[in-house]
């Protein structure tokens, strides 16, 4: 097989060299038997056919690179040589790759020049999946710490390209806390954050109709924290907490509540609505998230227990309750999804698929906030069969933490510090309809060297299908602040 493998690379190398149209004349000379090491590794990963060009670089000793792209289905490819080591692929000859390879793969083969000698490595592939990918993402960057948020902003990226853009920036502002944004079914015109210290309160954005909850007059269940929208428009779910941060002994950053409760906001009559089941004085109730017909409301809760002594003891298991949005009621039976004290370990982040089949959530030791713990990670339930779904192509010996879903359920973004430990990156990966989880690759950058010079994390990625209109809630910034 192996023997095979290299004369089929011989043959294309010496078909490749009849057709170059580089100037330089080349004679492979020899076939390593490795695949070369990339960076960011795009090896055997699966991509939608609407997704940036894969800009990478060679980790490797030598003088001169050149890359070739072939579609397998088509038998388009072309080639360009490196610069510094690093590949910038030209955009149209990427989209036109990608289209002539939906469904199919595309080999990538690497040659080098060394002490004028020409060699090539073992080719490898990668996948294009037949399902596109939302067009934008919006995250919001912010430093890896407690201390350091007066230096912070939400962002959407274009996907089909390099374009990034910002939404809001808290240098527009009070350079006040800006969070947890959200969106309903990933739609741009229907988006909601959190505005903390000068100008407090929750923004909900419609269209052009941009309205501060004011949640003074539901006061026992202030301040807003954690949102998920109701498909209809008209409820958004959000966890009340008390939270704190402290420096832990064994973690950079510890954060857990010594209060939190779940409520649904009625919009439209401005009122809070509640249930014993979630909103309970025995129990921590906190990561509320609906399905996506609304007829589930899903919540992480605990036994309440002496913070911050016994917070290692402190386990979330993941529920659900009926809600009808008819009527604005819970129903009376709640569903144990994952049980922490049978499992063992505590759940957060629950996230259903648009075809409300799966449900992702993030998997930790203990505690409510795991985007610190290295043990942290993604692990996903088949709702119908009951079954777990294996992960282990997504999950690194770092730490994975937020997660959502594309609009056509076939894409999950998750934050990941595997690069590193320290920063968390957007990696995204592609999910079959049998619930299969593909191996993940990293949201790619016109510039390779991208993530080593930018000093801030990726926080609470999110599809969205549309980019976000920013002047209305700039100008509603001003607006705000010039009242101060």
């Amino acid at each position: 097989m192996k023997g095979n493998m290299i004369r089929y690379v011989c043959l294309y190398l010496m078909c490749w060299l009849l057709c170059s149209s580089c100037s330089e004349k080349k004679e492979i000379l020899s076939v390593e038997e490795n695949v070369p090491a990339i960076f960011p590794d795009y090896i055997g990963v699966t991509i939608p056919v609407n997704i940036a060009p894969l800009n990478f670089s060679v980790q490797e000793e030598g003088e001169t690179f050149i890359v070739s792209f072939e579609s397998l289905k088509s038998g388009y490819n072309f080639e360009i040589e490196a610069r510094n080591k690093s590949f910038n692929i030209p955009l149209k000859q990427w989209r036109l790759l990608l289209k002539e390879s939906l469904g199919g793969e595309v080999q990538v083969t690497i040659m080098k020049k060394r002490n004028e000698k020409w060699s090539a490595y073992q080719p490898f592939l990668f996948y294009v999946a037949n399902e596109p990918i939302d067009d934008y993402l919006v995250y919001r960057l912010i430093e890896p710490g407690y201390a350091l948020w007066n230096q912070m902003g939400i962002y959407q990226r274009n996907l089909t390209d390099f374009k990034q853009t910002a939404i809001y920036e808290n240098k527009m502002g009070q350079l006040n806390c800006v969070n947890c944004h959200s969106f309903c079914m990933n739609d741009p015109e229907k988006m909601l954050l959190h505005m903390r210290a000068s100008n407090s309160g929750t923004l909900v954005i419609e269209g052009k109709d941009i309205k501060k909850i004011d949640s003074h007059s539901f006061q026992e269940f202030t301040p807003l924290v954690y949102p998920y929208w109701h498909p209809d428009g008209r409820y958004i779910a959000f966890s009340v907490n008390e939270t704190t941060q402290e420096v832990h002994a064994t973690q950079r950053v510890e954060v857990f509540d010594v209060k939190s409760d779940v409520i649904v906001y009625d919009k439209k009559e401005h009122k809070a609505l509640i249930s014993p089941f979630i909103a309970s004085s025995f129990s921590f109730e906190t990561f509320p998230s609906f399905s996506p017909d609304g007829e589930y409301l899903y919540y992480c809760i605990a036994p309440i227990c002496a913070m911050p002594d016994s917070i290692q003891q402190l386990k979330y298991s993941i529920c659900r309750i009926p809600f009808n949005s008819s009527t604005g009621t819970f129903g009376n039976q709640v569903d144990t999804i994952y049980n922490a004290r049978l499992k063992g370990d505590s759940f957060s982040f629950p996230r259903v698929s648009p075809d409300g089949r799966f449900l992702m959530c993030t998997r930790s030791d203990y505690g409510t906030f795991p985007i610190w713990y290295q043990e942290a990670d993604l692990c996903m339930i088949d709702l119908e069969k009951g079954e777990e779904c294996d992960l282990s192509l997504v999950n690194s010996n770092d730490t994975e933490s937020y997660h959502s879903w594309s609009s056509n359920g076939r894409w999950v973004v998750f934050s990941s510090r595997r690069l590193d430990g320290l920063y968390t990156r957007p990696f995204i990966a592609y999910v079959s309809e049998r619930g299969e989880v593909f191996k993940p690759f990293l949201l790619p950058q016109q510039d390779t060297d991208f993530y080593s010079l930018l000093m801030k994390s990726f926080n609470i990625p999110e599809f969205v299908k549309g980019a976000v209109t920013v002047k209305r809630l700039n100008s509603f910034s001003k607006k705000i602040s010039e009242k101060r």
